[in-house]
């Protein structure tokens, strides 16, 4: 069950009770080399006490209505190949667990409030699950509807702000303190009902200090010097809110087979402003062949930003050198990215400053985007994409096209032309459909030029077909979702362009390859210039204009949930699905 996600303290300790002895143990004291951590028995020291999720998506028990919308998801298994990690790095791994289970329990707070409260009121147990899914009672992949009897609509800002709160008295109060729009504080009402802004490592002490702990612990183990710095640094961030220096440190390390990315990141749950951050974790290990193949797609940068089809102020940033490519297996999600539809690639820092000095770093979790390409985005083109074009959905236009949209978040502009703002700042609550929007356009326009320059092989109908089916996917997510309304607005946008048609004898679209570049080449143009100029007003029209779902569409969307096919996954994760 998701509820199992958390790890007990009591386990925590029997953990490092473990790692006590077997530090003392003379056999373990000349240690184990990659590739050797069978000999030193890393799976079976991390599934003797590890608890595992299991969720139960084809529960018997429970009403049929919560029944059918947890049929909505299909399980998999996060794991992989432990034999390459050393003795040190499967001495981590509980630590790190522990410390991105911290989140889980912040995120809920800024999501909802008391988790258990609500979930102990709850008596249906599909229902019961499905909040666990949602972190709530309102359904992420269904525009946020609330499917609990006497739970009205989701609250914009979730639980980061007062719910008595309208906007201009948060903009009036934000005036005089500059705090309440910080990325890092609630927003609550001081004893003259007064807004007040509290620093999260101040609002979430507990949590934070005991994610803090666990990393120092972790960077014990840390042989790689920039992975070590990097936990050391992190574990002060959390008790700081200051993450710029360990954002820093997280763009320099290279060699480390471990990665953990974890704080209050995303401001996707913010959908009042667009200010808080959320907490989230992920814990992955790198595919180094894989990462090794990807590495220098980020030295392209400047071509590409050089050639986007705009004019040259909106181009006239320059993308970080040092941003890198990798491809990893995750094998932990906590908080803001376990909610709801399951995150497939990350591009990390969102600190502009940090991205103009270094970029960024761009992390495809391969086993997570082959479960939803088998389980999902094949069985979608098997029903909506005609016949003749189904072999070009391909897993590795899918990679592709994925790959490069996280790529595609450094290209663009991120301040405004003006310079009076950033461009997430000026955008507000609009700000991560159209940069959601923006990177998935980008993606293509990558594919395109690199096949035309001759920097990468490859067939662009396959990116083409599988990009159109992708849509199909995405826009499943629905409006609550920054991807989901990215996605609606592209396949309105190229609808209207003839980029696509659709078949009403068979119910299948069709890519038109020509029309495509002409669709992908003017919806660059408009996001760019949206963003150069800080237009709120222009991008709320254009997103009330687009982010809509065609009557023709959803009955499309309503025959792949017919026919069973899932939105999205839910994983089994934990320290003993990992080791299983």
């Amino acid at each position: 069950m998701l509820d199992s996600t958390r790890i007990n303290p009591t386990i925590v300790m029997k953990y490092l009770a473990l790692i006590l002895a077997v530090l003392t143990a003379p056999l373990m004291l000349t240690g184990c080399t990659s590739g050797d951590a069978d000999a030193f028995g890393c799976a079976t020291f991390l599934s003797e006490e590890g608890t595992m999720t299991s969720p139960d998506v084809d529960m018997t028990e429970g009403s049929e209505f919560g029944r059918g919308l947890l049929s909505q998801f299909t399980s998999f298994r996060l794991t992989t190949d432990l034999s390459m990690l050393s003795e040190n790095e499967c001495r981590m791994l509980p630590h790190l667990f522990a410390a991105a289970d911290q989140m889980e329990s912040i995120f809920w707070k800024q999501a909802w409030g008391n988790r258990d409260e609500l979930l102990d009121s709850i008596d249906d147990p599909a229902l019961r699950e499905y909040a666990k899914i949602n972190y709530g009672p309102w359904d992420r992949i269904g525009g946020n509807a609330p499917f609990l009897d006497g739970i009205g609509d989701k609250p914009a800002g979730s639980n980061l702000y007062p719910p008595d709160m309208s906007k201009a008295e948060f903009e009036a109060a934000a005036v005089a303190d500059p705090e309440l729009a910080g990325l890092y504080t609630m927003v609550v009402r001081d004893a003259d009902e007064r807004l007040k802004a509290i620093p999260y490592h101040e609002a979430f002490a507990d949590e934070m200090q005991r994610a803090s702990d666990e990393l120092g612990a972790a960077a014990e183990y840390a042989d790689d010097p920039g992975l070590k710095e990097y936990l050391m640094l992190r574990a002060e961030a959390l008790m700081t809110s200051d993450y710029q220096p360990s954002d820093m440190a997280w763009m320099d390390m290279k060699d480390n087979r471990i990665e953990i990315v974890i704080g209050t990141i995303e401001t996707y749950e913010d959908a009042l402003f667009g200010y808080k951050a959320a907490a989230e974790a992920f814990v992955l290990i790198k595919d180094m062949s894989w990462s090794e193949r990807l590495s220098r797609y980020a030295s392209l940068l400047p071509m590409l930003q050089e050639g986007l089809p705009v004019p040259p102020e909106y181009k006239q940033e320059t993308p970080g050198t040092d941003s890198d490519l990798n491809a990893y297996d995750a094998i932990y999600y906590a908080g803001d990215t376990n909610a709801g539809s399951k995150t497939i690639a990350i591009n990390l820092p969102n600190d502009e400053q940090v991205q103009l000095a270094k970029g960024t770093r761009r992390l495809q979790l391969k086993n997570s985007m082959q479960a939803k390409f088998d389980k999902i985005l094949v069985p979608i083109s098997g029903l909506l994409i005609a016949e003749d074009q189904r072999e070009y959905v391909t897993f590795d236009a899918f990679f592709g096209n994925t790959m490069f949209h996280e790529v595609a978040h450094g290209l663009g502009i991120k301040n405004t032309l003006d310079g009076s703002s950033t461009v997430r700042g000026a955008l507000k609550e609009h700000a991560s459909a159209l940069e959601e929007g923006k990177a998935d356009i980008l993606g293509l326009y990558m594919v395109s030029k690199l096949i035309e320059e001759g920097e990468e092989e490859g067939d662009l109908r396959e990116n083409m077909v599988t990009f159109l089916a992708g849509i199909f996917r995405s826009v499943r997510f629905g409006a609550s979702s920054a991807h989901g309304r990215a996605n609606m607005i592209r396949f309105n946008f190229f609808s209207e362009m003839g980029a696509f048609t659709r078949d009403d004898a068979t119910g299948t679209y069709r890519a038109d390859y020509d029309k495509m570049i002409l669709a992908m080449n003017a919806l660059t143009e408009k996001i760019l210039r949206l963003q150069g100029d800080g237009d709120y007003e222009g991008v709320a029209q254009f997103v009330d204009e687009y982010a809509r779902v065609p009557q023709q569409l959803q009955a499309d969307l309503d025959r792949l949930a017919d026919a069973g096919i899932p939105v999205d996954i839910v994983f089994e994760q934990g320290l003993a699905a990992v080791a299983k």
